[in-house]
């Protein structure tokens, strides 16, 4: 199992960069980005690339109905962001057909974007199994351990469905260290909740208490034992929730971090 840390874009660079190198000295073998109106995930990731030039570099995920394929191939370009360290997550956003939109979106990215590993957003089970089938990975978000398990097993059957291995899973699992980390998941779940119909009906899906979805851990042990629980992902991004500034996120990343095998 891998591990990725992941941030909100617009992270400051003075933030960012540490933050990106710590992460490398922890043995995270990835940092992440998501992508949302107000800043843009690959500059996020550009900042990333120069502090932790050895480790991958996601972003989680930028929705399709805002930003078209020849926009993010630019983007890329732009930013100077090495397209064999990048996996590109890709999601349906506010279209109104979202199981269309990724299926029809996806030969456009191959296009625009030769060797990026292309990313799905899955939560739906059709969605789950778009990206077993078609995608290089399927990319979860607000599951508890037993939800991302049977959205793990619609991933496998759409891939094999269509006569390949099933592509590796990312997903992210919020996660706050501390006296205050029950809130810090509470708020930012409290916005997610009501966002737009696809998480709507995801979370009613889900079925959980609010501010009951991800990891709210008194310290790092206790984060440890949490985190483990999501044996179902390939690769769990830790989505730190803490104040943006350099000492508070490295306290999350090295409370999260991956662990020496034993």
């Amino acid at each position: 199992m891998g591990r990725g840390f992941g941030v909100a874009a617009g992270l400051d660079p003075e933030v960012a960069g540490p933050l990106a190198a710590r992460c490398a000295e922890l043995g995270y073998d990835s940092v992440w980005s998501n992508d949302h109106p107000g800043a843009k995930g690959l500059e996020t990731l550009a900042v990333f690339a120069a502090a932790a030039p050895r480790i991958d570099l996601g972003v989680g995920v930028i929705a399709v109905d805002r930003t078209p394929p020849e926009a993010i191939a630019a983007d890329v370009e732009r930013v100077g962001v090495d397209p064999a360290r990048l996996w590109l997550g890709v999601g349906a956003g506010f279209s109104k057909k979202p199981l269309t939109a990724m299926r029809e979106a996806l030969p456009q990215l191959r296009e625009v974007l030769p060797g990026v590993r292309l990313v799905l957003a899955a939560m739906g089970p059709k969605m789950c199994a778009l990206a077993g089938a078609e995608y290089d990975g399927a990319f979860f978000n607000w599951m508890t351990p037993a939800f991302a398990a049977g959205a793990r097993e619609k991933v496998e059957a759409g891939a094999a469905e269509a006569g390949r291995e099933a592509p590796p899973i990312f997903g992210y699992v919020r996660t706050a260290v501390g006296p205050e980390a029950a809130e810090r998941l509470a708020k930012e779940e409290s916005f997610y909740r009501d966002l737009h119909k696809g998480y709507r009906d995801h979370f009613d899906r889900l079925g959980e208490p609010e501010g009951t979805v991800g990891v709210a851990a008194k310290d790092a042990a206790d984060a440890q034992t949490q985190l483990a629980a999501y044996t179902a992902l390939d690769t769990i991004v830790v989505r730190g929730l803490a104040s943006a500034k350099v000492d508070p996120m490295t306290a999350v990343a090295a409370a999260a971090a991956p662990q020496p095998k034993p």
